[in-house]
């Protein structure tokens, strides 16, 4: 057993392998720790406290609240592993929801997953993992690590129906080589008949549905409470130059947006354009006016051969949002972090603060290339905020 390597891609046994399960309450979760134990793994549940659980209920469609701590425990006490909490609420608030609202704040459309799984879940959770002494961390994910040689990538899950690599663009290699993706390989369907299999009460708890600090979905209420100063009035102008009305924030709005706008008598339905936050101004247009075909990109993650996209241009194919099937494009590596992506058609669904993840251009591959995040305007680079924030980042802070 010395020279072969067990499911985890280790050379040792199960039993001296130290699997840490980043556990959050719900079946996906549950049911990669289930499945280790029984494989024979030394498995520990770790359950991330990320804000204020006092007011969570039993009823939350979210990840991460006060039930899901309770079901996390309940489910490590019937299958025998040690469980842990770990309070990460106070960078959670710096790195998730702050930005999450400065993001609003500033005209951009934040994906606060995104930033979880790259700053306290593959960070701080992966530290927190190794101080136990794991020799790997895995998670409830649907995506799939594949060992290619002395390396390894990350692909899409085996279900695109349940495939979450959109969330995961920002995972490093560095990270990439401790992460493990028990499920990636299985669908919904088959996790909970291993759930049922292990006599899990969780095996048939709803999916999470809701931003974990947004449980009623209302967004505009959750950053007002984080920056008071947000609920800034303006203009809501057309992009020939006319006023059409007012409105009560930017933070109200995202690019694409049609419902909402509260003005009419318009030939053809109105899109929100652009918004404009300095002067608080919100730009409305036709649904052909939100047409991009080139846009900026900062805080590239490569996730490729090489260290990084070509200047001369490498051809992928994108998302620029999770439920979007990948279309051809080719990125351009500026340096710096920063990359400029040319679609073959143009799109309307190009959102300033959205990830853009790369995928291989083969339509059969499934590879993950990495990806970064859409800047706003034609901008080349991100605003002051983000550029502190990345900056943090990749200094482990």
């Amino acid at each position: 057993m010395a020279n072969s390597l067990n499911s985890m891609g280790l050379a040792k046994t199960p039993a001296a392998t130290r699997v840490v399960v980043a556990m959050s309450g719900g079946v996906d979760s549950s049911v990669a720790a289930a499945l280790l134990k029984s494989q024979g793994y030394d498995v520990v549940g770790l359950t991330m406290q990320l804000y204020d659980h006092g007011a969570a209920t039993a009823k939350s469609k979210t990840c991460c609240a006060g039930q899901d701590i309770y079901d996390a425990r309940r489910v490590s006490d019937m299958i025998g592993i040690p469980h842990y909490v770990v309070d990460y609420e106070t960078t959670f608030k710096a790195d998730v929801m702050d930005r999450f609202a400065d993001g609003y704040i500033h005209g951009e459309t934040p994906v606060p997953c995104v930033l979880c799984n790259q700053t306290v879940k593959f960070r701080d959770l992966l530290k927190a993992a190794k101080e136990l002494g794991a020799d790997a961390l895995a998670t409830g994910h649907y995506v799939q690590r594949v060992a290619e040689g002395n390396s390894v990538a990350l692909h899409q899950a085996a279900d695109p129906d349940r495939d979450q690599s959109y969330f995961l663009f920002a995972t490093t290699r560095a990270q990439l080589d401790f992460v493990r993706f028990p499920l990636g390989g299985m669908n919904k369907r088959e996790t909970r008949e291993l759930g049922i299999k292990f006599g899990l009460h969780v095996a048939a708890k709803p999916d999470s549905q809701d931003i974990c600090f947004v449980p009623n979905g209302d967004y505009a209420a959750v950053i007002r409470k984080l920056r008071p100063e947000a609920a800034r009035g303006g203009e809501i102008v057309h992009i020939d130059g006319r006023v059409l009305g007012r409105h009560e924030g930017v933070i109200n709005f995202t690019v694409g947006q049609r419902k909402g706008l509260g003005v009419g008598g318009e030939a053809e339905p109105l899109y929100v354009v652009r918004i404009e936050p300095d002067t608080a101004r919100i730009v409305a247009g036709p649904k052909a006016a939100l047409l991009r075909q080139s846009f900026a990109l900062y805080g590239l993650n490569w996730l490729g051969d090489g260290e990084g996209p070509s200047p001369d241009g490498t051809p992928v194919r994108v998302k620029l949002r999770n439920t979007q099937a990948p279309i051809a494009a080719t990125v351009f590596g500026e340096g710096g972090g920063a990359a400029r992506v040319v679609l073959a058609e143009a799109e309307a669904a190009v959102t300033p603060g959205q990830a853009c993840v790369f995928y291989d251009a083969r339509v059969d591959s499934g590879r993950v290339l990495g990806g970064g995040w859409i800047v706003r305007g034609d901008a080349a680079q991100p605003i002051a905020h983000n550029q502190r924030r990345e900056a943090q980042l990749a200094a482990g802070r």
